[in-house]
């Protein structure tokens, strides 16, 4: 039973992953409930050895991978005061362009650096859990973290574009 209030507390982590990688709310809920029904089926398959957050994340970012393998059309932008749960402060005219230009500028990321980034960013997690979490090395992280940083301050012109590797990163999967 312990299992299942875990699960049904690391929902809302989910969900707010999920619509960042989506971009579109019902396809990034669809994404969790299907992440949810897979844990819930085949929950005695898990082994105790780690957070059970840690494992629906692995769970949900595997699915989006399938579901990305079958049908890689980007999906529709999300507001951003969708994506988290707190009150939005209002900054301005000013403010509501600079963050709509971030998150348009993250949405072109490629795939791969846009996970990296959203798994630390967005959800706080520590280079070790973004790595485990995204089935890839430390160094890779970081590697796909800096390309997705730089590529952000190009995009939002904070950057000079030197420091920008063009096209899909280059690390392992």
């Amino acid at each position: 039973m312990k299992v299942l209030v875990e699960i049904e507390a690391a929902i809302p982590a989910l969900r707010r992953y999920a619509r960042a990688l989506m971009r579109d709310r019902d396809r990034a809920d669809d994404l969790v409930q299907d992440c949810l029904e897979r844990a819930v089926a085949s929950r005695h398959l898990w082994r105790g050895d780690g957070p059970v957050q840690a494992w629906l994340f692995r769970i949900l970012i595997n699915r989006y991978r399938d579901l990305q393998r079958r049908s890689p059309l980007p999906g529709h932008l999300v507001a951003i005061e969708d994506l988290v749960s707190e009150p939005a402060q209002c900054g301005g005219q000013e403010g509501a362009l600079a963050l709509r230009e971030v998150h348009e500028a993250i949405a072109r990321l490629p795939v791969d650096q846009r996970e990296a980034l959203l798994i630390v960013a967005l959800e706080g997690r520590s280079f070790e859990e973004a790595a485990s979490l995204l089935d890839i090395p430390k160094g890779t992280l970081m590697s796909r973290l800096a390309r997705a940083r730089a590529t952000l301050r190009v995009l939002t012109g904070r950057g000079t574009g030197a420091e920008v590797v063009p096209g899909p990163s280059r690390g392992r999967r």
